[in-house]
């Protein structure tokens, strides 16, 4: 890896995906919108850092964060807990520090209603809030229509999906700690768009570090209704040389299509029955489309996932409202926690500089992807996205993955930067 690359991904990990629009919004010259109220639905890491910056921008803007859990769960670092390498109080986050240092109004509650006309957002618990502009930030929601036969939200307790985390993690990590050593543990990988394009993968080389110290004996195939993924040729190279043959990939052309699951018998079943995959752990993750509240607010269109104006995420059908992270379509920005941060700072700085009557700036954002493989050994990708020709492309010749033929000391400094920016995005988002 090349010195500018490293230092490039340092820079992203200490702070935690900063874009030129944070600088733009805090610039003097136009009015503050005093009194405006800024509404943030979803404390995940797209709303809770536009929350955040909205008011580290612009002191004056009221700002109301409506999130469901007192404890957010982080999805990138669960795969950790499940190889044993974290517990689920160290990706735990919570919204103190958003209150008490941020200024931002904190309520735990759940929308059930959006009425863009009126500009007003229902609560469960009856409260009913006027804004000024609304960010939608609800992360994915699974797509059980499209998925497999067998399956739907009433199996996910026997199969988890653990694409969510908190209860659905711990489920699949006392199910993989009862498991006999011998066993099998198969893992459904979903189809694209999906969270976290890495994750599936990233899975399964921390269940094998699990394996490799507790269940040596163990095997794992990932079935997959694809025929490539991300960080492919570092995945693999790492499985081969940490794990041997534990780890088994089944692209769609050697049956990884599973069309139906035998819930009872653990059995993920492809090509119209010839392929029937036995499991003592199954692991199914859906296909997948936006959060709930974006669907009965009308806000996504016929792919399941929300159209924006991708220089303000403005969304393309409801003025007033912007759609960031995970449930939005974003261009070539993957979706990622990253990613939903990267995008609640240029929502933050989009919406202070419409409310002063300013015109918004072209974006630029940045990624990036770790994965470990063990924990000595990291591997990432990395790329910065800028607003081209009517959507957000990434950036030639910027970012880039890590080399193919790096030595144990070069991964063992990735698994570093991985774990450090762990911490630094989370202080960057809650802190």
């Amino acid at each position: 890896m090349s010195i500018s690359r490293r230092h490039f991904l340092k820079a992203l990990g200490a702070g935690g995906a900063a874009t030129a629009l944070a600088a733009c919004a805090q610039m003097p010259g136009g009015e503050k919108a005093r009194g405006a109220h800024v509404v943030v639905v979803g404390g995940g890491s797209g709303g809770a850092t536009a929350a955040k910056y909205l008011r580290h921008f612009d002191s004056d803007i009221r700002v109301t964060l409506v999130e469901p859990n007192a404890t957010y769960h982080t999805c990138y670092g669960s795969n950790w807990v499940l190889g044993g390498l974290r517990q689920m109080n160290d990706i735990a986050q919570t919204y103190g520090n958003l209150r008490d240092r941020h200024g931002v109004n904190v309520i735990q509650d759940t929308v059930t209603a959006i009425d863009p006309e009126t500009n007003r957002v229902t609560l469960a618990g009856g409260q009913v809030l006027n804004y000024d502009k609304l960010v939608v930030a609800p992360g994915i929601s699974f797509n059980w229509a499209t998925a497999a036969e067998g399956t739907s939200e009433a199996t996910a307790n026997e199969i988890p999906h653990a694409w969510k985390a908190g209860p659905q993690t711990e489920i699949l990590r006392r199910q993989l700690e009862a498991m006999p050593d011998g066993g099998v543990f198969v893992m459904v990988a979903p189809g694209n768009p999906f969270r976290c394009p890495p994750g599936p993968y990233e899975r399964a080389s921390m269940v094998a570090h699990y394996f490799k110290t507790h269940k040596p004996r163990s095997k794992i195939l990932i079935l997959d209704n694809k025929e490539n993924f991300s960080k492919q040729g570092l995945f693999v190279a790492g499985w081969e040389a940490n794990y041997g043959n534990m780890i088994e990939w089944v692209p769609s052309s050697r049956g990884g299509q599973v069309e139906r699951i035998d819930v009872a018998s653990k059995t993920a079943i492809s090509d119209g029955g010839l392929n029937r995959f036995k499991a003592d752990v199954l692991n199914y993750i859906p296909p997948q489309r936006a959060g709930e509240i974006a669907h009965s607010a009308s806000l996504v269109n016929d792919t399941g996932w929300c159209p924006v104006n991708q220089v303000t995420f403005q969304s393309s059908i409801h003025t007033d409202i912007h759609v960031i992270g995970d449930s939005s379509i974003a261009g070539a920005m993957p979706k990622s926690g990253h990613s939903a941060n990267s995008q609640g700072k240029l929502v933050a700085a989009a919406i202070v500089n419409a409310l002063r009557g300013r015109d918004p700036i072209a974006p630029s954002m940045v990624n990036t992807c770790y994965s470990l493989v063990t924990p000595d050994w990291g591997i990432s990708v990395a790329a910065v996205y800028q607003f081209l020709d009517d959507s957000i492309k990434g950036v030639p010749g910027s970012g880039g993955v890590s080399p193919a033929d790096a030595d144990r000391n070069f991964r063992r400094m990735e698994a570093n930067y991985t774990r450090g920016w762990y911490d630094s995005i989370t202080t960057d988002i809650w802190g």
